[in-house]
């Protein structure tokens, strides 16, 4: 029998799902009636749908709790009845098929986290439990969206709000507070364990932007299965999807914009304003999801240059929609509650010092104070820290001893951090799949959609990870260690290298991700820090591999039913 806990987290589940994939759905909906058949097209609309009404909620609450309230009622009721009046039953029953593969992804991947985060309980204090779940004791970053939402829930813009520890209001975006706030209305508990389930259900939204990436490249339907269960059972999928700090809803966005530019229809959307418009909102809501998502929008542009240039007019419709959607943000963080520049001075300029000096200063002091050496040598270190070799091959050995002595937990814990912190020591045996790609060049010249988009993706990640290592400071606080860059470089690469070794042999990608799987959930599965009084739940432990056993099996088969 299910645990009470068990039984309740499907119905946050279940309600989470509902009120977040509401708006998206009207979007695409509507979309549909006015004839787009693009799936990659519509699953960028219903994403784009479903942050823009977070933002908008988010400012209707910051106007006046009341107004808020009702927008967060009008935007679920009204999204259902709009849903009714499109008249689903004669929408394109092909497509819909289509566009119910990634939804239901969506939901399977976020009914695996939970339960594989809640497998040794913890329900009573989930976001404490998240800081330790699948990871060193890690910050209570996961927590600030939830408490800047409840003050805004009680005050809007009446007066400012305080501090979480040293971090203002203005230091971090909001989205992930208006998803909070939009959905608090309808059932919202003290301890947390509605807004951990609702941040779950929020981050594997990568899924929808992932999907859309992979459609749009035209894989084969294997190539694509394979790319996108590698990409859950990774690492970044399960320890950030679970620590529900707005990394992963960040990448999202950015995957999305990402699926237009490889779409076989850029030639005409780089031309068309509407797509302009599409275009900027996603960088722009990736940018209210985390700042960091400018180490993902930059290689994008340039992939977007290189796959073809847009007009004047596509470009200054963009501007002015990533103005719009950008500048009330930005007011608030120069007028209610300034600077708002902490994580800039920290990311470029090294500075950890809470102080007046603005962003451009810090910045400037920070290289001045470290000269042209010492600039050379920081840069190096962000180096050292994406490949991590030294790091990993410590842990290996420590993870051997440990073993050796019996301690398979403490052995787990060694290769647990390198893969937190590295991005090549993240895609571990993933990198046999690169290894393969000019092995297989040599041999026979393997071409198709799966070797264009391998080789157009490991581009994107290797010059997003370039300027991620050239933009950081990269003194010891401030390096490029893998979650403060955006997190569709590593979602991405993953795929990449899963669909290069497609591109070379099927079953060795078969094998590649089987091997990766395995090992991550090995990795993960098991509780080594249990909360007291905790144990583990067979039915939790059941759950989560039946929504694994799902994911895999509507990814492979891409299709529902």
């Amino acid at each position: 029998m299910p645990s009470l806990l068990d039984a309740k987290l499907a119905g946050l589940l279940l309600e989470h799902l509902l009120l977040t994939g509401l708006p998206a759905a009207l979007a695409a909906a509507l979309a549909m009636r006015r004839g787009l058949r693009s799936v990659p097209l519509l699953l960028a609309v219903a994403l784009a749908a479903s942050g823009l009404a977070a933002i908008l909620v988010f400012w209707a609450y910051y106007a006046n709790p009341l107004i808020g309230q009702v927008a967060a009622f009008l935007l679920a009721f009204g999204s259902l009845q709009g849903i009714f009046l499109c008249r689903p039953d004669r929408l394109d029953r092909d497509l819909l098929r289509e566009l119910a593969v990634p939804a239901a992804l969506w939901a399977l991947a976020s009914a695996f986290v939970a339960y594989l985060g809640f497998v040794h309980g913890g329900g009573a204090d989930p976001l404490a439990l998240a800081t330790t779940r699948f990871s060193h004791p890690l910050p209570t970053d996961n927590d600030i969206p939830r408490f800047f939402a409840d003050w805004f829930y009680d005050h809007g813009h009446v007066g400012t709000p305080p501090p979480f520890g040293d971090w203002l209001s203005s230091d971090r975006p909001p989205l992930q507070s208006g998803y909070a706030l939009a959905q608090r209305p309808f059932g919202w508990d003290e301890g947390g364990l509605h807004y951990q389930v609702l941040g779950i259900v929020v981050q594997q939204l990568w899924i929808v932007g992932m999907w859309a990436v992979l459609y749009a490249a035209r894989l084969r339907p294997l190539a694509r299965g394979l790319a996108i269960s590698a990409a859950l059972v990774s690492d970044v999928g399960i320890v950030h999807g679970f620590f529900v700090w707005p990394k992963l809803i960040a990448a999202a966005f950015v995957l999305a914009a990402l699926a237009l530019v490889l779409s076989e229809e850029w030639p005409r959307l780089r031309r068309s304003p509407y797509a302009a418009a599409l275009f900027a909102a996603l960088c722009g809501l990736a940018m209210l999801a985390h700042g960091a998502s400018a180490f993902g929008i930059l290689p994008l542009l340039a992939i977007a240059a290189w796959r073809g240039l847009p007009s004047w007019r596509w470009l200054a419709t963009a501007a002015l929609v990533g103005v719009a959607l950008l500048a009330p943000w930005t007011a608030y963080q120069r007028l209610a509650d300034p600077p708002g520049d902490r994580l800039v001075k920290w990311q470029l300029g090294g500075s950890l010092a809470i102080d007046d000096r603005g962003a451009p200063e810090a910045i400037v002091d920070g290289y001045e104070e470290a000269g042209l050496g010492g600039s050379l040598d920081n840069k190096w270190r962000n180096v050292r820290a994406m490949v991590g070799w030294g790091d990993t091959e410590r842990a290996v050995r420590s993870a051997i001893d440990e073993l050796g002595e019996g301690h398979p937990g403490e052995a787990a814990t060694a290769l647990r951090l390198p893969r937190f912190f590295a991005l090549f020591s993240f895609l571990g045996i993933l990198l046999l799949g690169l290894l393969a790609m000019p092995a297989g060049r040599v041999r026979g010249s393997p071409g198709g959609p799966e070797w264009s988009f391998a080789l157009v993706s490991l581009a994107f990640c290797g010059l997003g990870a370039a300027i991620w290592g050239l933009l950081m400071f990269g003194g010891p606080d401030s390096t490029a260690i893998l979650h403060v860059g955006s997190l569709a470089v590593p979602l991405l690469a993953v795929c990449a290298c899963v669909v290069g070794a497609y591109a070379v042999s099927r079953r060795l990608a078969i094998v590649l991700a089987g091997l990766n799987s395995l090992l991550v959930l090995a990795l993960y599965a098991p509780e080594l820090t249990p909360v007291p009084g905790t144990s583990y739940s067979l039915s939790a432990a059941l759950l989560a591999v039946v929504a694994l056993a799902g994911f895999a099996l509507v990814a492979l088969r891409g299709r529902v039913g």
